[in-house]
């Protein structure tokens, strides 16, 4: 796996997703194989576009559930081709939707794939709706675990913090 700076790398087509992927837990991992999976059936790299650090933890101080060596590390035993490493600060932050737009037109992606609440740019401005405008986008599900319960770092750094570590690891598929 290549591993990139925002705005730095162009490729002629590609498979992409977008999120904050704290901890590359039991969710993203579906995810992430998934991408993998559709990019080489497609012939095409598939990539990964995510912040260091995450927007919880920059806005809200929220716990890390993986310093970005050990989120790169997971990825990488994914099968990816591609990820790309936003520095998540104050510079980022003043990227409008558009821009962020223009920074992803560089991939030339065959689709887009995001969760259902993504938003980006200043103030989160763009939306799917802004994106589907641009880029073939596939909206996903999220992932539930056997309990019936979406599987989040949201609902694991609750976990972890209540030290209830036995099923955050469940959630997670990594040691805590």
């Amino acid at each position: 796996m290549l591993i990139h700076g925002a705005g730095k790398v162009s490729l002629p087509r590609s498979i992409v997703t977008i999120g904050a992927f704290d901890g590359v837990h039991r969710g993203h991992q579906t995810l992430i194989k998934g991408i993998a999976q559709r990019g080489r059936m497609l012939k095409v790299p598939s990539v990964v576009y995510t912040f260091d650090p995450p927007p919880r933890a920059f806005f809200q101080n929220a716990r890390t559930l993986s310093p970005i060596h050990e989120k790169i590390r997971r990825m990488q035993v994914l099968g990816l081709d591609h990820c790309i490493v936003a520095a998540f600060n104050q510079n980022f932050l003043q990227q409008t939707a558009y821009q962020f737009i223009d920074e992803l037109q560089q991939l030339n992606p065959v689709e887009i794939v995001v969760g259902k609440d993504f938003r980006f740019g200043r103030n989160r401005t763009g939306d799917i709706t802004l994106l589907k405008e641009c880029f073939k986008v596939r909206v996903i599900e999220p992932v539930f675990c056997s309990k019936g319960k979406v599987i989040s770092s949201t609902r694991i750094r609750e976990l972890v913090g209540r030290g209830e570590n036995q099923q955050a690891f469940s959630l997670l598929g990594w040691p805590v």
